[in-house]
Parts: structure tokens; sequence; C-alpha cells
């Protein structure tokens, strides 16, 4: 049940038009649906600002459509399915009404939401090979309905890349800094900015950076502050922090 849904409810028994008695009848309506494979969380929306997400991998395609069938007939108008492979979204267009977005794995049924915040998420990388970490995180904050402005290749080998975007830094509402090697980025971002910075580190990199390890050491290391870090290629995660912390300024449109 939304937001929406048990508001009207209530306001319905204030007018008169419905009976307290069938109002605890909505309100009682299950918080989850057990499918068998998957206990589908219907109240996520209510408790947390924001629908269930599917994570698309390990799933099949049949568990997948069901999943997304079953948030949509309670009232949700579009899904979010993150780590989807190119063959199982082919497979889903054939069920759903559905946009997939390959760089960055993910699919949307529906539509994302109306953009509500008028504050920015920058999201920079260190190099073109982070871009599909930075994918991941930039369409799942563009379906949680925020502005989002993408600064890809600027990492540290050539400083003066990020440099010339300071103006966009400066007036972010919050930035990702996503990189892999070293992850220097975060730090450099985090001594530039005055919002709230997420470095995600990658597992890009050669053999001594252990797969994103050095870059999740360096960032949580960094003497810059207002950094916070997420798990190693977490995008989506980085994106669902930046919107929740972009939605809660006080900057709204």
């Amino acid at each position: 049940m939304s937001n929406y849904d048990i508001t009207k409810t209530l306001t319905d028994v204030k007018n008169g038009t419905i009976t307290v008695d069938e109002a605890v009848a909505k309100l009682k309506i299950q918080p989850f649906e057990d499918l068998g494979f998957a206990k589908v969380d219907y109240h996520r929306k209510l408790r947390q600002g924001a629908s269930e997400v599917i994570f698309g991998e390990g799933k099949t395609v049949s568990q997948i459509v069901e999943i997304c069938k079953s948030i949509i007939k309670n009232g949700e108008e579009n899904v979010l399915i993150t780590r989807l492979s190119s063959d199982k979204a082919e497979e889903i267009q054939k069920e759903l009404p559905f946009t997939y977005y390959e760089m960055g794995r993910i699919g949307v049924v529906g539509e994302n939401n109306p953009i509500t915040s008028a504050g920015k998420i920058v999201i920079a990388t260190g190099g073109t090979s982070d871009m599909p970490v930075a994918e991941e995180a930039a369409l799942t904050a563009e379906f949680l309905g925020n502005n989002v402005v993408r600064l890809y290749d600027v990492g540290v080998a050539g400083i003066h890349r990020l440099l010339a975007h300071t103006e966009t830094i400066m007036n972010a509402k919050v930035i990702i800094a996503i990189a892999g090697m070293e992850g220097a980025l975060a730090s450099v971002v985090g001594g530039l900015a005055d919002c709230p910075v997420i470095g995600v580190p990658t597992s890009i990199g050669y053999g001594a950076s252990f797969g994103g390890i050095s870059a999740l050491l360096s960032m949580l290391n960094s003497c810059a502050s207002g950094i916070s870090v997420v798990n190693i290629d977490n995008g989506f995660g980085a994106g669902y922090l930046a919107s929740m912390i972009n939605k809660n300024s006080k900057e709204t449109l």
C-alpha cells in the first residue's frame, strides 16, 4: 500500500466515506507476498521512499517477470532491475514494457520517476573502464527521480580534465567518485567539493590492485573529509544513497 493509498484511506474515514472497519481491512493488506521463490515487499516504498528493486543476477527470466508483475499489480508504475544480462533482457522485453541499458546492466519496467529534487548528482569516473559501474549508479539515480550529470574519464593521471569541471563540482548536491587502480579520485574530489562525496572503488586495475581492494582501502583511508565509501563495483548502492541525500536536502522543485 502506497503513501497515497494510506492517506486517501484515512481521509475517507475522516470524511465519513468509509467506516473505520473498512479502513482497517484495507490497512491489513499483507505487506509482502510469498511467491514461493521470493517474498515481494510491497511496503518498501512506504518505509523507505522507493519501491523494491530486483537484483537480476542469479534469477531466472520467469522469476524476474513474475516479481515485476506482482509489484505492478500492487500499485507501482515502474520497476528497477539491476545486474541484468542482455540475454535475459531480450526475453523480458517479450513480456513487459521494458527498456534495457546494456552498459549499466540496468532494466527499467515502465518509465523513470519524475525529477522531484532541484539538486544535481554529479558522477565522476577515473577512466573509461569505470563507466559500467558509473552507469549503474547514474541510471539508478535517474530512475529514482534525480538530475544526474556525468563526468567520465577525469582521473588523476590527467587532473586538468577534472579541474576543467570545477564549477560543476562546486554546484553539486552530492558527488559519486568512481575509480579503480589506486582510487585517488575520491580524495581529490573530496578536497574540492562542499557536498557529500560517495566513493565507489572498482575492480579495474593491474594485478596489485587486487580486484578493487587497493582502491577500496585508499578511499577508506582518504584524508579528505566528507567521504563515504560503498563496496567494490557497487554502483547501485552509490546511486541509491546519493538519491537519499539529494531528496533529503531542502532544495526541491
